[in-house]
């Protein structure tokens, strides 16, 4: 394993880069959609912190004013901080955020901030990001996941059966855009993966609640669905309550992907909205932010699921005592592809985190991601 530099005492951290990258998607007319948004870009936000001669690296996928948050507040805060204690890095830029709001975007500009620093603090240590966390898993089982709705039939089939070849047991489409088009487009998903593999859907909160619990019922019954995500909108707990008390056996009812702050996943849970929570640590301010979610999931006995950003996701929930699975989702695991060397490819249905690199083991490719750059940024202590 290579060593990181040996540090003893406070190691300070003495820059901060940040940058922007925009990548089209590969979408029919480099479009996607889901049940309530399209799209033709993932925006990943890269922040790379340095201290003692090493330097981690952290992102998060959101619009590019994460990127100008960072730089207005958020790199002077973590400027001179140290660099062995991300949680009191953490508590401070919470703090700073304050007046300019820390859920969305200011939760996610602490993320890939947050997430820097840890990966930088293992780096230091010589030791993966996994090892310097109290983890309890080694690997993290994955699911595939796109379906979008704008995908044609074949494409569709093909992209769900390409996960089931690749040993990946469970998959998951999007439903709900035009619901009239979706027996079509399950029945295609389901001969596409066989009957032994699991089908997923989410629904992106593009439903109400009676319309969600009559699909919920035809899911399960028709296709053979365990999985319904955001059935309604994440902000009616009482309707998610609802899917999740009436819907049908083996069906579980997920949301959380839009948390930000604990409260978001708070109500969520003492609400008996979901079978199954949902984070994202690029969303849930960070490594540190992902440790308190998983702390109030394990309380309430309910499993934790992993949404997305794989490079990252795959050290960071092998933390979390409930855990379910990864999302494994398309535009992520592309974008991670472009932008980074180290990425993690699924072995037996699951991302093992590589111990011999440390940190998340990744390296930005910035000649190769250079195309894809809108923004940047650097924040240094004065020499």
């Amino acid at each position: 394993m290579t060593r990181g530099a040996a540090v003893t005492g406070d190691a300070a951290i003495d820059r901060i880069e940040v940058l922007a990258y925009r990548i089209p998607t590969d979408g029919p007319g480099g479009r996607e959609s889901d049940g309530t948004l399209e799209w033709d870009a993932t925006t990943c936000v890269v922040v790379l912190a340095s201290a003692a001669g090493q330097t981690g690296l952290g992102y998060t996928y959101g619009d590019v004013a994460v990127a100008h948050l960072i730089d207005s507040t958020l790199a002077g805060i973590a400027l001179g901080a140290d660099a062995f204690a991300p949680p009191v890095l953490w508590r401070a830029m919470s703090a700073g955020l304050r007046n300019a709001g820390r859920p969305g975007v200011g939760s996610m500009a602490m993320a890939a901030v947050d997430i820097a620093v840890w990966d930088l603090r293992a780096r230091l240590l010589g030791r993966p990001l996994l090892a310097t966390l109290p983890a309890f898993h080694d690997h993290v089982p994955v699911y595939g996941s796109g379906g979008f709705t704008n995908y044609p039939l074949d494409r569709l089939a093909s992209q769900l059966a390409g996960w089931v070849d690749q040993g990946i047991p469970r998959v998951k489409m999007k439903i709900s855009r035009h619901p009239e088009e979706d027996p079509a487009r399950l029945a295609a998903a389901r001969k596409a993966i066989g009957d032994e593999s699991a089908l997923m859907t989410d629904s992106n909160g593009a439903c109400g609640r009676k319309q969600a619990l009559d699909w919920a019922r035809r899911l399960r019954a028709e296709y053979g669905v365990c999985w319904l995500e955001e059935p309604v909108s994440s902000d009616d707990i009482e309707g998610l309550r609802l899917l999740r008390d009436r819907g049908p056996g083996g069906l579980d009812i997920a949301a959380g992907e839009y948390g930000f702050v604990l409260p978001d996943f708070a109500g969520l849970l003492a609400g008996g909205a979901v079978d199954c929570l949902q984070a994202d640590v690029t969303r849930c301010g960070g490594i540190t932010g992902l440790l308190r979610v998983a702390g109030l999931a394990a309380g309430y006995q309910i499993d934790l699921s992993a949404h997305c950003a794989p490079a990252v996701s795959a050290h960071a929930f092998c933390a979390v005592q409930h855990l379910r699975h990864l999302e494994y989702f398309h535009d992520h695991v592309r974008a991670e592809s472009i932008l980074f060397d180290g990425v993690l490819t699924p072995a037996g249905g699951a991302l093992w985190p590589d111990r011999s690199a440390p940190g998340l083991g990744l390296t930005l490719r910035a000649a190769d991601a250079a195309r894809y750059q809108v923004h940047g940024g650097t924040h240094a202590l004065p020499s």
